[in-house]
């Protein structure tokens, strides 16, 4: 584990990148929290973050100049509700390989007028129904989706789906499944998923399954092992020891 301190910052790679703009490269360095940001002075455009052991997407402070947040292959499940103010410039923002769970996860993002790249690949909320409608709905300032640009007909669609008295319905039971805390914190103070079967996730056991599913032969295989991820349990039965497609069926069966 390393922390984020000044003599990090001052070590890491920082270079004009090339369409110019500065950039601070901080991938792989095991670190599990964001924090000491300051230290920066909000010089950089761009800040990578790739390749850590981050859950949440907190605690910056206020960066006038930050345009592009680069955060793929963490563990990030919760975004702080004050992203928006602390990120008022933000364009891009890559979580691909992540813990996003539930779409009303990305509601703080809704505040980010000026967000235009996102990329949620590799995580569990991508397998939600009407995944792509409710981002379009909630970031609406968003032009690209998953490297897929956003047609005028998805943009009627999710007006159609979610806006209004008839979309309220539909809002409302995405509210239900918002996450209002760290579910990693809830989780260690024993008020989540205690009721479901099989052991804690440890690290190593998600390391594993990420790198797991960049492997997967199927798209079922995908869908099971990302929702070991969301569940933070191993099933009884264990999820390394029968990873041929009928015994992944099986465990996909309600």
């Amino acid at each position: 584990m390393v922390r984020l301190t000044t003599d990090l910052f001052a070590e890491r790679p920082q270079f004009v990148n090339s369409i110019n703009m500065r950039e601070i490269n901080l991938r792989g360095q095991k670190i599990p929290v964001i924090e000491n940001m300051g230290v920066t002075r909000d010089q950089f455009d761009v800040i990578d973050l790739t390749d850590n052991d981050i859950r949440k997407l907190d605690n910056f402070p206020t960066f006038s100049r930050l345009n592009t947040l680069y955060l793929h292959n963490n563990r990030i499940n919760y975004i702080s509700p004050d992203i928006a103010s602390k990120l008022p410039n933000l364009k891009t923002l890559a979580l691909t390989n992540n813990n996003i769970c539930e779409l009303g996860d990305i509601d703080p993002l809704s505040e980010c007028k000026k967000l235009e790249y996102v990329t949620f690949i590799g995580n569990p909320i991508t397998h939600k129904e009407n995944y792509r409608l409710y981002i379009i709905y909630r970031l609406p300032s968003v032009r690209v989706i998953d490297f897929n640009r956003v047609r005028l007909t998805e943009r009627d669609a999710a007006k159609k789906m979610f806006k209004g008295k008839s979309g309220k319905k539909a809002r409302d039971a995405i509210q239900k499944s918002v996450h209002t805390e760290d579910p990693s914190e809830v989780e260690v103070n024993g008020n989540g998923a205690a009721g479901a079967p099989g052991a804690k996730l440890t690290d190593e056991d998600r390391d594993k399954i990420k790198e797991a599913i960049k492997n997967a032969k199927s798209l079922s295989e995908v869908n099971y092992l990302q929702s070991i991820l969301a569940s933070g349990k191993i099933p009884e039965k264990g999820w390394n020891r029968q990873m041929d497609q009928s015994s992944v069926e099986e465990h996909m069966e309600p």
